[in-house]
């Protein structure tokens, strides 16, 4: 009979540390996910800012020379990402592939009004309106410079719509942090509710409370250490998928990226139920007799 209880015991304990293993997975990857929304976001935002720009419209006697040593000097800059230099036949050929074949019957080489031109690409911590307006004047001041050309309320528009969308993300975040913390706490509570009685008999024959958190606490950090590889599998194995499905989201992370991820993941997974391990144990340590059979 008592090989029965035992065994039904340590089944139960068993049974309590899948449960709560696979609870922690859930909402380690429910946070993981979130956090890598983050990750894109930051990154989609980058490059959203990174294609902003302008085009700086040379004078019609400007040399060659002159054009490709100004684009070199932008080129040194910090704010600058890329720059394109756009002859007058490049111009001319970008705006018949734009409006048709008949654009070229009426405009040639020896009267050709367009200008040649430098598109330039900020760096995204420049592409905000007020940098870009101080970019302007800078670029105005050169005489070889006939006038610099991009959507100024376009640029409002996106910097004001991603900063709302990152505020919004990071709020989320906080609050679904604060509940992923609640559950994994009330998870690792559980599972050692499940066990007071082993705590209680310890404590009768006289083991330290020490003694008695110290295989607690590497259970608990072990179960955090797997519930984060599995939930970074599974993330891992969902962001292949996207990859696989849509190749142009390559742009928008990396590997050093994801392994900060992961990295983080473990490490969240680690402390929070070694933690909530500590609380919880030393909780029971302290609690009188009558209460473990409430």
């Amino acid at each position: 009979m008592g090989i029965k209880n035992d065994h039904n015991q340590q089944r139960r304990v068993s049974s309590a540390y899948v449960t709560s293993a696979i609870s922690i997975t859930l909402v380690l990857f429910t946070l993981g996910f979130l956090g890598m929304v983050l990750l894109h976001a930051q990154n989609l935002s980058d490059y959203i800012l990174e294609h902003i720009g302008f085009e700086i419209i040379m004078t019609d006697k400007v040399k060659e020379a002159e054009i490709l040593q100004l684009q070199k000097s932008l080129d040194a800059q910090p704010f600058v990402k890329s720059t394109e230099y756009i002859t007058k036949e490049e111009a001319t050929k970008r705006l018949t592939d734009l409006l048709g074949k008949e654009f070229t019957g009426f405009l040639g080489d020896a009267d050709n009004p367009l200008l040649p031109s430098i598109d330039v690409r900020f760096k995204a911590a420049w592409a905000k309106s007020d940098s870009i307006a101080k970019i302007e004047q800078l670029i105005l001041a050169n005489p070889r410079v006939k006038e610099v050309y991009y959507q100024k309320s376009m640029v409002h528009l996106i910097n004001n719509n991603l900063h709302k969308i990152t505020l919004a993300l990071i709020a989320f975040s906080l609050l679904l942090f604060v509940i992923a913390l609640a559950l994994i706490n009330n998870t690792i509570r559980l599972s050692v509710f499940s066990k007071r009685f082993i705590i209680r008999s310890m404590q009768l024959v006289g083991a330290t409370e020490n003694f008695i958190r110290r295989p607690f606490l590497l259970i608990g950090i072990a179960q955090g250490a797997v519930s984060a590889i599995l939930a970074g599998l599974l993330l891992y194995g969902i962001m292949e998928t996207l990859l696989n499905q849509v190749p142009e989201l390559s742009v928008l992370t990396g590997p050093v990226t994801r392994l900060y991820l992961y990295l983080f993941i473990l490490l969240t997974g680690m402390i929070i139920t070694s933690v909530s391990t500590y609380v919880a144990v030393s909780k029971f340590l302290h609690m009188k007799s009558d209460q473990f059979y409430g």
